[in-house]
């Protein structure tokens, strides 16, 4: 809103830069509609245009890039990116599908 709101007075001093003002505005639906959802099922990655369902069986790992972007490994070795989730969030994440979260570094004593 602050971006729309700032580029307003450029965009209507001249007619041509009237399309400016589409670039806050996109700007703000991809951030309000981009998102992950976990339940029991699997998760559910939404982007501005669609949405794609994973399901846990597919998922052969969490983890995060080196910006700390979390990111799922599938069984098949590609990677997608869960959008709105860090590595600090990953836990809540997987709290959430109803599974437990197991840390593969702990060893059984």
């Amino acid at each position: 809103m602050i971006a729309f709101l700032g580029a307003l007075p450029l965009a209507s001093s001249r007619w041509f830069l009237t399309p400016l003002l589409l670039v806050p505005l996109a700007v703000g639906v991809w951030a309000w509609r981009a998102g992950t959802d976990a339940d029991a099922a699997g998760l559910r990655v939404r982007a501005l245009f669609g949405q794609r369902r994973i399901p846990w069986a597919e998922v052969a790992e969490l983890a995060t890039d080196a910006r700390g972007q979390a990111v799922v490994r599938l069984r098949d070795g590609r990677l997608a990116a869960l959008p709105a989730v860090r590595s600090v969030d990953l836990p809540d994440l997987v709290a959430a599908s109803g599974h437990p979260l197991t840390d593969p570094r702990r060893r059984a004593d």
